[in-house]
């Protein structure tokens, strides 16, 4: 497909977040190609939206079809300050920008305003400076990842903001538990799953850009979601480790072997490609 010319219709994801999509793209556009004509677009783990806004920059997403969420409800409120007030954003952020220091990063992160897109400022500065632009909350859901070092950090992309602003217009975004996905879906509409990875090993592991956590317990649940939506006529398509449970879990649907650098065990010689698993029932 011809990508728009149109810069407002091109954007990039605007937040660093753990496991993202960039580097598979090719390969889940592929896969979205196969589920076309799909009616709408689920996507219940938004994350930083690499799929989402791929999808809108290459003309293969119909407006007002896409429905966004996440059980992490400072992600949403995120969302929602670039969907509709991306330019006062932009200029809280122009303030952050004109401030960045680690003093002044530690005074942030320990305050959280009272006004929604004062605080969706606040995420995006935190993301774009701290050490490796890692979202992480400890057990109360208190953002938590330390200051980077970062010589010149892109805390105010405008242009990009604007052009994210543009692409979720139409697209309705909620704070909302994955299983809940079942409610507002048709047939013959696209979901695509990207949770928290079921950890290869305890030192991969990492399900801390929410208070909540995500176990085997989560991922049976989603597991059984992908199942009866299956059974509904929904296409579905999720990511995720390419492990024993995982194999075991989606046995009956077809498991596709990719692989992703991924940099966040804390051993450095196990970083670097890693096999990943696509999923798919259609």
């Amino acid at each position: 497909m011809t990508p728009r010319k149109n810069h407002l219709a091109t954007p990039r994801p605007f937040l660093k977040w753990v496991g993202g999509k960039g580097q598979l793209l090719p390969k889940l556009l592929e896969r979205v190609d196969a589920a076309s004509p799909f009616g709408r677009y689920h996507e219940p783990f938004v994350g930083g939206g690499a799929l989402f806004f791929e999808m809108q920059r290459s003309d293969r997403l119909p407006r007002a079809k896409a429905y966004l969420s996440d059980n992490n409800d400072r992600l949403i409120e995120t969302y929602a300050g670039v969907q509709s007030e991306v330019d006062r954003l932009i200029t809280l952020l122009e303030k952050h920008r004109d401030r960045h220091s680690e003093e002044y990063f530690y005074e942030v992160r320990a305050k959280v305003p009272r006004d929604p897109l004062a605080r969706a400022a606040r995420i995006i500065f935190l993301n774009k400076t701290c050490y490796n632009g890692l979202y992480r909350e400890n057990r109360k859901g208190q953002f938590n990842a330390p200051f980077g070092r970062y010589k010149n950090p892109a805390i105010c992309d405008a242009d990009n903001l604007r052009a994210v602003a543009g692409a979720l217009k139409h697209a309705k975004l909620e704070c909302r538990h994955f299983d809940t996905v079942g409610e507002h879906v048709k047939r013959g509409d696209l979901v695509y799953f990207d949770p928290p990875y079921h950890p290869v090993s305890k030192t991969a592991s990492f399900t801390g850009y929410d208070k909540g956590g995500f176990g085997e317990d989560s991922q049976r649940l989603l597991a059984k979601d992908f199942a009866d939506l299956s059974a509904r006529g929904v296409m579905v398509l999720l990511s995720n480790s390419m492990t024993d449970l995982v194999r075991e879990l989606y046995r009956d649907f077809t498991i596709e072997e990719v692989f992703a650098r991924r940099n966040v065990n804390s051993r450095a010689d196990r970083r670097g490609p890693v096999p990943e698993a696509l999923i798919r029932n259609f």
